[in-house]
């Protein structure tokens, strides 16, 4: 018979171990307005902690995340996460690719000189598409092709012959972008928190809200590259921000003044370099499978479309279910 103590000691042990195992998370965000200067002018933007981009998060593979937010706006809000969530395999495991030396968020987003609310209310009164922002950015600025910008572009400091995470979000409202840093390969290891076959890329085409990580080596002549970012759109009839956002990786071997080199970026209307991007993504298979249904009974058709004309020219007078203007 095992002693009390012994219970006892593996009763605790047990739960130690449950308690690891069920790890959670906790953040607090206050949603409130803070100011920033893009694009020669300055405004008040809504945030979360007044931070553009927002605050990261970070678990485990297997975490609970808590997030507690606090409204300190002006404006009644809903709040969901595309990302940047930095998720890491389970205590004693590892990636199924070789550990990056570093890893560093890269979030795709805008900018658009006008308040952001009126840009929303001018979209729900239309009907029609929202106004084109007036920039693209890589963590929070423009960057070198954009007006009173060129001091404040994002730079990424790097050691030669290193692996670098990228945890790239696109964080932009409605445009596919394409991706890439010059003279450099990116190796695409996952999206949207899902392991991929690797693949190695030129540059990458990603959604709106979805999230990428590519492993990015720096073993290039030590020197200055652009990492840049444009949209994807073949539809001539909806207006897109036609325009290129740049960051710069700088190797920090010191000495190196000259201008950075550009990347290839694949043209605005280039389907076959989207789909041939998006034909190359393959899950990672592992030992065991996730038990995917294998009969369909049912198939769902759902079409999703937008009015390139302006609701306001074509409907007089609306009202609503109750009979009120």
């Amino acid at each position: 018979m095992w002693s009390k103590k012994w219970i006892s000691a593996l009763q605790i042990l047990f739960v130690l171990v449950f308690f690891h195992c069920q790890a959670s998370a906790h953040y607090h965000w206050v949603v409130k307005e803070a100011t920033y200067t893009r694009l020669c002018s300055t405004k008040k933007i809504l945030t979360v902690d007044g931070k553009f981009p927002g605050p990261i998060l970070r678990a485990y593979k297997g975490d609970t995340i808590y997030v507690n937010v606090h409204n300190g706006g002006r404006y009644n809000i809903t709040i969901h996460v595309h990302g940047a969530i930095f998720v890491y395999p389970k205590s004693g495991t590892s990636y199924p690719f070789p550990k990056p030396h570093h890893e560093v968020p890269i979030i795709l987003a805008e900018w658009w000189k006008k308040d952001v609310m009126e840009v929303l209310e001018e979209f729900v009164r239309t009907g029609g598409a929202p106004n084109v922002s007036d920039a693209y950015t890589i963590n929070g600025q423009p960057g070198d092709l954009y007006p009173c910008s060129k001091s404040e572009t994002f730079k990424l400091s790097v050691s030669q012959n290193k692996t670098y995470l990228l945890r790239i979000v696109n964080a932009v409202m409605n445009e596919i972008l394409f991706f890439a840093v010059a003279n450099h390969k990116l190796t695409v290891v996952a999206t949207d928190a899902s392991y991929t076959k690797p693949i190695e890329t030129d540059y990458i085409t990603i959604s709106p809200g979805q999230s990428m990580d590519a492993l990015l080596v720096t073993n290039q002549q030590p020197g200055r590259y652009y990492m840049a970012a444009r949209a994807y759109s073949t539809n001539a009839q909806i207006g897109f921000d036609n325009t290129t956002t740049t960051a710069i990786v700088e190797y920090n071997t010191g000495g190196t003044t000259s201008s950075p080199l550009f990347p290839y970026l694949p043209s605005y209307n280039d389907t076959n370099a989207a789909f041939n991007f998006f034909g190359s993504l393959k899950s990672l298979a592992f030992g065991s499978t996730e038990g995917v249904p294998k009969k369909i009974t049912t198939r769902i058709v759902s079409t999703q479309f937008q009015s390139t004309h302006s609701l306001a020219q074509k409907i007089k007078h609306v009202k609503d279910p109750m009979g009120h203007d």
